[in-house]
């Protein structure tokens, strides 16, 4: 039996996610660059060419994949080099350097408002193409900004408790940590316990537009 894809929407989900995390992680890296790191720039990360940014799985395939089963779309772009030592307060800079990604998810999630509402219809049948991808543009990095805060290595917002994680935590948060991306996929794959973050933002985007 062949699976039902709707290929119009799956378009739009791709077309407003890719860009949206490559712009994500450019913005760590300069970020890290203002603050004294030149990691990214001497690997080339400081650009907008996708292909300079693209992970297979996490640009491509997973993306994909979410699409397709009617999850939705998440990804991520091959992380920007990132070197703490470098910048020049590090225990401060290295958390402004992380949330500077949902930062620009924010920021990207107004700029979908705020151009959907200037070509947006005066009817709110189907959305003609330009309006539709900037509805799918500004709900996504509503989603992505959300999804990043969380304190889930290696995820932007982990930053914020190792930002005031006592001392004498450090070791057994050091052992959650390399077990934190596994414990992402299982959340986002296998129960739905993202619905708990992500619903309210639904229902506030739906109520905002």
């Amino acid at each position: 039996m062949g699976i039902d894809v709707d290929w119009e929407q799956t378009a739009y989900l791709l077309a407003a996610i890719i860009p949206s995390i490559i712009l994500h992680e450019v913005s760590h890296g300069w970020v890290a660059l203002r603050f004294g790191d030149d990691t990214a720039k001497r690997a080339g990360r400081l650009t907008l060419n996708p292909i300079k940014h693209v992970d297979p799985f996490g640009t491509i395939l997973l993306p994909a994949l979410l699409s397709l089963s009617g999850v939705g779309a998440f990804g991520y772009a091959k992380p920007v080099p990132v070197t703490p030592r470098l910048l020049r307060n590090p225990r401060s800079q290295s958390l402004y350097v992380s949330l500077a990604g949902p930062a620009v998810n924010i920021a990207l999630a107004a700029l979908g408002y705020v151009m959907f509402q200037l070509t947006r219809p005066e009817d709110l049948g189907p959305y003609p193409m330009v309006p539709r991808y900037f509805f799918w543009f500004g709900f996504l990095n509503t989603l992505l900004a959300i999804f990043n805060l969380l304190p889930i290595p290696p995820l932007d917002g982990s930053a914020l408790i190792e930002r005031v994680l006592p001392h004498r935590w450090w070791p057994t948060w050091l052992k959650i940590r390399q077990y934190g991306f596994g414990i992402l996929l299982l959340l986002v794959f296998l129960t739905d316990t993202l619905d708990v973050v992500f619903d309210p933002a639904v229902r506030w985007w739906e109520a905002l537009l």
